[in-house]
């Protein structure tokens, strides 16, 4: 990739995202709620959500061209919803409405060090069947845990066709290798590599998951960095140092820019580092999705934190 005028040339990617778009109601505490009784938020706000959606968001906010697809009811929280990202540029036209269906919605509590609780509720009668999903035509697919029969359809035809499979892992993740084998990338939150593994071993989770898949696979640890698989074995790349302001969306906000950089052709190494850059910057301020950063942002940021060595 060459300089120009202080921004990197890129080609525009095109990534689709499927997955779960959720409208966020964020009450900001003293501190996360440990007892049945009454609290008082000292602030509020209602920001979209959901694995696959903010993905999405952060795709586009990076100079991707992002597609979601979606469920949706046909009630006034979806109308929030596809307003929302239709405004961050998301290309909306594969996200399917359901008639007589709920919106999924969360519940957010966010502490003052930027910590945050997400009771979240997803209609179970929305309905299942892959047959209306379309044919791809994109650089890279990526796809949450939240529509199960979604994700397996729409990776295991990018995965088939060559092109990079990316599974946002974050719990609950399906046990054994059903769904993490449809992937040619498994990036699992620590949170879902306990609950696919039964325990905190993250090293030999890793391992017996990539063997299980037989996928490249990662996963994320917030502030101490990621734990990812090699010919040589697991390996460690470190976080970005940064005061944590806002952790709402974070891990989403990696699993898009991952995926953008692995839909441009980088490598996972590549992949790895652009999207610490882009979480650091988001987790440095408030805001949900607003606080994701621009191309140019992360751009910036990478050039000013090179890795050891350069």
């Amino acid at each position: 990739m060459t300089k120009l005028m202080g921004q990197t040339e890129h080609r525009i990617a095109k990534i689709l995202c499927l997955g779960q778009a959720v409208q966020d109601f964020v009450f900001s505490v003293d501190a996360l709620p440990d007892a049945g009784e009454k609290y008082r938020a000292h602030a509020f706000e209602t920001v979209g959500g959901g694995p696959a959606a903010t993905a999405a968001v952060t795709i586009a906010k990076l100079n991707g061209h992002a597609q979601l697809i979606a469920r949706l009811g046909d009630d006034q929280i979806g109308d929030l919803i596809l307003n929302e990202l239709t405004g961050y540029g998301v290309d909306c036209e594969l996200v399917r409405r359901f008639a007589g269906q709920r919106s999924s919605l969360s519940a957010v509590m966010l502490d003052k060090a930027g910590e945050r609780m997400i009771v979240n509720y997803l209609d179970p009668e929305l309905p299942q069947n892959t047959d209306w999903l379309p044919e791809i035509k994109a650089d890279a697919v990526l796809a949450d845990t939240r529509w199960v029969g979604g994700s397996k359809a729409i990776l295991s035809s990018a995965k088939a066709a060559g092109l990079p499979a990316i599974l946002d892992a974050d719990r609950p993740v399906p046990k054994g290798a059903e769904l993490i084998s449809c992937a040619s990338h498994v990036a699992f939150s620590a949170e879902g590599l306990s609950d696919w593994a039964g325990d905190d071993d993250h090293r030999q989770n890793l391992k017996e998951a990539a063997r299980q898949s037989g996928a490249w696979c990662c996963v994320t640890l917030g502030g101490d960095g990621v734990l990812f698989t090699t010919s040589d074995g697991i390996q460690h790349m470190p976080a970005f140092k940064v005061d944590v302001v806002d952790s709402l969306g974070a891990g989403d906000v990696w699993h898009g820019a991952f995926a953008l950089c692995l839909g441009e052709g980088g490598d996972e190494e590549d992949a790895l580092r652009f999207a610490n850059a882009t979480a650091a910057l988001k987790v440095g301020r408030k805001g949900g999705r607003r606080g994701t950063p621009t191309r140019l942002e992360v751009e910036d940021y990478l050039a000013a934190h090179p890795p050891q060595g350069e």
